[in-house]
């Protein structure tokens, strides 16, 4: 593969370059909100668990419909200027969502999550490749462990601030609205509470145009990855091996998982009884939990074991912790749902590496039709929400996760290996 690459940027060791980049380029924490949201909108819009969880479905939907088109965009105009562009069509998609949600119209919030959805994939389009591209192969998954790290440090602040900021009161609120006889007084109690989303959602766009211009102005190198012009056999071959097909498959479950585990935890929760004011802050919870197993990555890979070695562990850590929260009840089961944020941490910078591993200068196509994948995120909920009714959300939660990971852990092992 023909990657052109300044000095700074060395192949040969773990250079401070590589590490500027890595953290540079994360991503906002953007997508964490949708655990807080998802009883925000049940609440501010009297919507049952099918119309809330609306909001992970469109938002990571998204991914399926921009990946191609995000990355023919990336290779017109570059990654780097890629990753400035997505950070600027994500601020127009949160402030779409504030002001929507502030005017009371759920269509309208939701069509800011995908247009903030079709920001994101284009940033996934391009910052995975290019912190892959930023240094040696097997320091890959370390790269996007320091990315993921800065990623859910934003992620972690991220629903604190919304449960503290507009949802502090979301129990009282739903008690209020539900006790109030006369339909005036109910709706000006739930549009005080909509109301209150704006400004924080407003702030956070003006951080995106901020984050877009300090990108565009950085240092950071412009990595090239040439596509060829027209497809040949060989080019065809690197697009359609068992390697690259089966990771996107992969990548689809470890998504759902990782939704799973992040957004659906508040309604989890709710079913083994804990209030509002409690599950409101689960999503924080996970993504400590996550900012833990990207720590214990970052200093593991590869000085103790392999990026693959490591997603394998995951992926049995992430089978006993589905089976501890399908064995217990209360709190302690909601604890190993939010655990798996731990076994999910590293998974992630190791499969993408591995999947895209020999694409050559089928590279850029071969990114999109993972981040394509990242729609298990929009599809894994819903199968949740619409079958645990019928089977019980604690049997429904583990009938989803526990075959995922046993997938994704045969993926690491027969194909990560070769």
């Amino acid at each position: 593969m023909s990657v052109n690459r300044p000095r700074s940027v060395s192949v040969l060791s773990w250079t401070r370059s590589e590490k500027r980049g890595s953290a540079r380029v994360a991503a906002p924490g953007g997508p964490w909100l949708n655990g807080p949201l998802i009883s925000f909108v049940q609440v501010a819009f009297s919507l049952d668990d099918v119309g809330a969880f609306f909001i992970p479905f469109v938002f990571y939907l998204s991914y399926f419909l921009f990946a191609l088109p995000s990355s023919a965009v990336a290779r017109r105009i570059g990654l780097k200027r890629g990753l400035a562009s997505a950070l600027l069509v994500m601020a127009a998609g949160t402030a779409l969502f504030g002001e929507c949600v502030a005017g009371r119209w759920y269509a309208g919030a939701l069509a800011g999550l995908l247009v903030l959805g079709a920001g994101l994939t284009l940033l996934q389009v391009t910052v995975n490749p290019y912190v892959s591209l930023l240094g040696p192969p097997e320091r890959a998954a370390q790269r996007i462990a320091i990315m993921g790290i800065c990623n859910k440090c934003a992620g972690i602040l991220a629903p604190l601030a919304l449960a503290l900021l507009v949802m502090r009161d979301i129990g009282g609120v739903a008690e209020r609205a539900r006790a109030a006889r006369d339909p005036a007084v109910r709706e000006a109690i739930l549009a005080g509470f909509m109301r209150a989303i704006y400004w924080p959602y407003m702030g956070m766009a003006a951080i995106l145009v901020a984050m877009a211009a300090l990108i565009a102005l950085s240092p950071l190198p412009e990595l090239d990855v040439p596509l060829s012009r027209r497809p040949d056999d060989a080019w065809r071959a690197r697009i359609l091996r068992p390697r690259l097909l089966a990771g996107i498959g992969a990548m689809f479950l470890y998504v759902g998982v990782e939704v799973m585990a992040g957004d659906a935890i508040g309604t989890y929760a709710r079913g083994m009884g804990l209030p509002l004011e409690q599950t409101r802050f689960l999503t924080a919870l996970t993504l400590a939990a996550m900012m833990l197993g990207y720590l214990a990555g970052l200093l593991a890979v590869p000085r103790l074991l392999s990026q693959e070695r490591c997603m394998e562990l995951s992926c049995l850590a992430g089978c006993g912790l589905t089976v501890l929260a399908w064995a217990t009840h209360g709190t302690l089961s909601v604890l190993c749902v939010a655990l798996l944020g731990l076994s999910n941490a590293m998974i992630m910078p190791a499969l993408f590496p591995i999947a895209i591993r020999g694409a050559g200068a089928a590279t850029p196509l071969a990114s999109a039709l993972l981040v394509m994948a990242f729609s298990g995120g929009a599809v894994m909920p819903q199968l949740y929400v619409r079958l645990k009714p019928v089977m019980g959300f604690q049997p429904v939660f583990a009938m989803l996760m526990l075959p995922s990971y046993l997938a994704i852990l045969l993926y690491g092992r027969h194909v990560g290996r070769e």
